[in-house]
């Protein structure tokens, strides 16, 4: 059987995202779906693509998604510099610094481009995969892509005759693994998960994040998931 795993919100930390691999044991015959937000906050934005670049080279079926991180170095190698005035000194900074670069634009093209053609959600089986969430204020909650990468608080709003026996699986919002535990116990009833366990808020620097600090992996197939404790820090 082929196993379908679930990561969500990366944001630079390389070593933890290999070590949640060799958890997994992840080979070239499952299917790894990330859910954006490879960049910013963490260490090592640069080491993050390049392990995605690799397993993808070695022939591992690995699917990306935009994630609103992703959307504001877009937007920032671009030249739109609206409201980005405190992530291009923060987030920001930390992306380019992995990069070794002095600007965003300056980020090679192929980093870029790849950032640039990713899709904002994805459908496989049952699951509706996207960064964030969905506007369900819309007649088609798919047709609004921005939203998908930075909507919260949205659960209260689900249309369950529009999703009818899908189940939409997030990340964005960091949230306790605790809560992650509950929402996936009552999966078949709320048809949501959220899979962010806030893996770079176990850094000193996000003082007021304790109880995060853990990469999160969803088994698709056998609905379980896995925690990786940071190990960048």
């Amino acid at each position: 059987m082929v196993r379908q795993y679930a990561i969500s919100d990366l944001h630079g930390c390389s070593k933890t995202f290999t070590a949640l691999l060799d958890k997994l044991a992840l080979s070239t015959s499952d299917e790894l779906y990330l859910l954006g937000d490879y960049v910013d906050r963490g260490p090592d934005s640069k080491g993050v693509l390049d392990t995605i670049f690799q397993l993808q080279k070695d022939g591992y079926q690995v699917q990306c998604l935009m994630g609103n991180h992703e959307e504001l170095v877009l937007k920032a190698a671009g030249g739109d510099f609206t409201g980005l005035e405190r992530w291009l000194l923060t987030d920001g900074k930390d992306t380019m610094d992995s990069f070794g670069v002095p600007a965003i634009a300056e980020i090679p093209d192929n980093y870029l481009n790849w950032m640039a053609a990713l899709p904002y959600y994805l459908e496989v089986g049952n699951y509706l995969l996207v960064h964030a969430g969905l506007d369900f204020g819309l007649d088609n909650p798919l047709s609004e892509k921005s939203e998908m990468c930075w909507i919260r608080h949205w659960y209260d709003d689900i249309r369950y005759d529009w999703l009818r026996d899908r189940m939409i699986i997030h990340g964005h919002t960091p949230v306790f693994t605790q809560i992650i535990e509950n929402q996936l116990s009552n999966l078949q009833q709320n048809k949501y998960l959220d899979i962010d366990s806030g893996c770079v808020f176990s850094h000193e620097r996000f003082v007021n994040k304790d109880g995060l600090g853990f990469l999160c992996a969803f088994d698709m197939v056998n609905q379980t998931i896995f925690f990786q404790p940071n190990v960048d820090y």
